[in-house]
């Protein structure tokens, strides 16, 4: 199977999860704010716009990994990849948006007098939880393991839809135990789960945006690379390595160290080995730019003869 069909494929996948988290999120939604208009919760009704944002943020999600699953064209070398990425800013000032709105109304209406909640509000927070449970794990396994930033984001949003509906349940609780007490808590759950979406959305704003600032990965990823360039027969080092994030996949340039007395025939050889061989066995590699440089060090030959001693004259 070749890699740029392992890159479609993983896509497709992508887009499938998305497509249930749209109408997962679509129904928990519905529901939550129904029921929580009806039992009179403003926790449960704001947990239910935190879902419908989701609802946005999951279409959002499933158009930007459409877009990455171009291939290059004339204008587009390295792909539409980075698209996924913009994609996750987007979702990012979006849960930002969201958090702030939820967190203003539910402050604007805990003076309010009003009749305390009912009981049967509880029953889609609960449903909520397990839900967003199985699509987290899910969602943050495989967007991790296929390097989406955007799937990543959405599985971050699920994991805090499971925080937000605890918080949610418990303010609701609180209120049903004792509404002369504890009336207004409803109200301050709700603020709650606003503050918690903003922290969210400013979480995913800052990861993406090192992404599109070319940060390096991970230590562990670099030393990957390096690992597989000194494994070829003739490479005598890696002065450089460099690699920046377009979508699902890397790009790299490398620098590695030959024997200066090589012809060019031969170096452009035994770079075309190297770019080879780390396309086959890291497949989060895109592609690999490889530089030549000349080894500064001492050669096989020339440290065997240094290593000798000279014997001492008469």
């Amino acid at each position: 199977m070749s890699k740029d069909h392992k890159t479609s494929q993983r896509l497709r996948i992508g887009r499938r999860l998305a497509m249930v988290s749209v109408a997962t999120s679509a129904a928990l939604a519905v529901g939550k704010i129904v029921i929580g208009w009806m039992a009179g919760s403003t926790s449960v009704v704001a947990d239910g716009l935190e879902s419908a944002s989701d609802v946005v943020a999951s279409t959002v999600l499933l158009f930007g990994l459409a877009v990455a699953a171009k291939p290059p064209d004339e204008k587009h070398p390295y792909g539409h990849g980075r698209f996924e990425m913009l994609t996750g800013l987007a979702l990012g000032f979006l849960l930002a948006a969201v958090g702030v709105g939820i967190a203003v109304q539910s402050v604007l209406r805990a003076g309010a007098d009003h009749e305390p909640p009912a009981f049967f509000g509880i029953w889609p927070l609960i449903a909520s939880i397990v839900a967003k449970g199985v699509l987290s794990v899910i969602k943050l396994s495989y967007g991790r393991r296929i390097q989406s930033a955007a799937l990543v984001a959405d599985a971050w949003n699920d994991t805090v839809d499971i925080l937000s509906g605890t918080v949610a349940l418990a303010a609701l609780g609180l209120t049903l135990y004792d509404p002369s007490r504890f009336l207004a808590f409803d109200h301050y759950g709700g603020f709650a789960v606003g503050l918690i979406v903003i922290f969210l959305g400013l979480r995913v704003v800052r990861e993406t945006s090192l992404q599109l600032m070319d940060t390096m990965p991970a230590v562990e990823l670099m030393d990957a690379i390096r690992e597989v360039a000194r494994s070829v027969p003739g490479v005598l080092g890696v002065e450089k390595c460099y690699a920046r994030k377009t979508g699902l996949q890397y790009h790299v340039d490398l620098h590695l160290e030959l024997d200066p007395d090589l012809t060019v025939r031969a170096s452009h050889d035994l770079a075309t080995q190297v770019r080879a061989r780390i396309l086959e066995e890291l497949d989060w590699v895109a592609d690999v730019m490889v530089h030549v440089e000349p080894y500064e060090g001492p050669l096989a030959g020339e440290r065997e003869v240094s290593s000798r001693k000279v014997p001492p004259q008469p």
